[in-house]
Order: structure tokens, then C-alpha cells, then sequence
């Protein structure tokens, strides 16, 4: 669809455009001295995961055949593109690995350029190739890219973070213990309790700590307001959390 959206698939675009160069053959020539220089500097145990994810970016490329379809919408062919993209990306890097290209190049430039972090280097040379696309295929197009940019980072940072989101809930109250009892017998959630010092009061209370699942919040929130509704309560995302009752961290 002519959307180039960074890296080194997005040049591999641009010089099918050009010049005809299939997808992977592009691809694979880009990234052999980027590995061979990466290796040189980092070592093996930097490039061996990202070594497989390339490899198997370039063969799918060279296999998978061409299909069209959506041709005629250009939106949905940003945003869907952009999330399939999102899941392969967000697999890749639970592996702790990478499809190469722009990541191990700004790896390299960091080197030299150590008041640069990697990430901030890697945004400036995806920019760069996504003027390079509005430069071939017109404005219009580098505009549907960003849409499919923010779809691929949106869905990877998902599945990284982790899909299975959790609550937490700040509580300030003077029947903490009753509360707290409450919470742990009713949903059966453990609850921490923080000592505390009001600042307008200066008197000591117990500020009560607490993770629960989505569906948990609404009774939580009931059992505060059974004890004591002039408790003050904050509820916030927490996007992951392991431990009892909730996802078990495996390496």
C-alpha cells in the first residue's frame, strides 16, 4: 500500500518503488553489515535473538506472496496493517528480541553519540525514512504511515505491558480496619496499610493499599462506602501485576 512506517522494511519499500528490488532482497543486503558490525562491538549474545526474528522477517517476505485487497481503502489498510503489525512486533519483543534494522544502527550510533539514548536515536532515522516515503509516494501516504505507526506502537506496548489490566485503590479512612477486614474477607485481596500524616489535620491515619481485578473495583468500592462514606478514595490502572491472585511472572 505504499505506506513506509520507519525502519528498514520502510527503505526495502522505497526501493521496490524505485528501482524494483524485491522486498526481501532489500532487506536481507541492509541488514548483513549491521549484524557483522553489531557482532564486532556487542558480541554475540546481543544479535542471536535478533538474528532469528530477521531471518524470519526477510523468508516471509520472500514467501509469503503479494495480496491485494483493501486496495480501495487506504484508512483501513493503515489501521488494520498497523495492528497485525503491532502483534507480530509486541511477540518479538517479549522475546527480548528485535526484526534488526534501525534498532541494532542506532545501537551503533549510540556508541558514538553516548548524550543520545538509543530510543531518541531510532525516532530520528524512522523519521528520517518516513520523509523519504512522503519524498517518493506523496504526503497523503506518509499521513496513513503515522496512523499505522501508532497502531503498531499502541498494540506492541499492550502485549509488553500486558493485556490483562488490574486496579489499585488508594484509601484513607478512619474505619481502615474495618475496612481492610472487609476487603480481605468479601474478595479475599490482601490489603497493606501505610502509615500516614494528613497535612491540613496533622493527625495519624492508615492510607490502605490495595490491587483488584476490573470486575473487583465495583465492590471495593461499595464496601468502602459501606463503612465509611466520607472515605477518601483513589482508583488508577495498573497495567500489570504479578503475584497471589493475579499473573505469575515467567522468564
Amino acid at each position: 500500500m505504499n505506506l513506509v512506517t520507519g525502519g528498514v522494511s520502510g527503505v526495502s519499500i522505497i526501493a521496490k518503488e524505485l528501482w524494483g528490488i524485491p522486498l526481501w532482497i532489500t532487506n536481507t543486503a541492509l541488514n548483513i553489515p549491521l549484524f557483522l558490525a553489531s557482532m564486532k562491538l556487542k558480541g554475540w549474545q546481543f544479535i542471536k535473538r535478533t538474528l532469528v526474528a530477521t531471518v524470519a522477517l526477510s523468508l516471509s517476505l520472500y514467501i509469503i506472496p503479494e495480496m491485494y485487497f483493501l486496495t480501495d481503502d487506504i484508512f483501513l489498510a493503515s489501521l488494520f496493517g498497523g495492528l497485525i503489525t503491532g502483534v507480530g512486533t509486541g511477540l518479538v519483543f517479549l522475546f527480548r528480541a528485535t526484526t534488526g534494522g534501525t534498532d541494532m544502527l542506532a545501537a551503533l550510533i549510540q556508541r558514538k553519540l553516548k548524550h543520545y539514548s538509543i530510543a531518541q536515536i531510532m525516532q530520528v532515522l524512522d523519521a528520517v525514512i518516513v520523509l523519504m516515503g512522503a519524498t517518493v509516494f506523496g504526503i497523503k501516504y506518509a499521513l496513513y504511515a503515522l496512523i499505522a505507526i501508532y497502531a503498531v506502537a499502541k498494540i506492541s506496548d499492550g502485549m509488553i505491558e500486558g493485556l490483562k489490566f488490574a486496579k489499585q485503590a488508594y484509601i484513607i479512612s478512619d474505619k481502615s480496619q474495618e475496612i481492610a477486614g472487609a476487603v480481605m474477607g468479601q474478595l479475599e485481596r490482601g490489603v497493606t496499610a501505610i502509615e500516614a500524616v494528613g497535612m491540613f489535620s496533622g493527625q495519624q491515619k492508615k492510607l490502605l493499599y490495595c490491587a483488584v481485578s476490573k470486575k473487583e473495583i465495583v465492590q471495593l468500592k461499595e464496601i468502602v462506602a459501606e463503612y465509611d462514606p466520607d472515605a477518601f478514595v483513589i482508583v488508577s490502572e495498573a497495567k500489570e501485576v504479578f503475584g497471589e491472585g493475579f499473573i505469575k511472572y515467567r522468564q
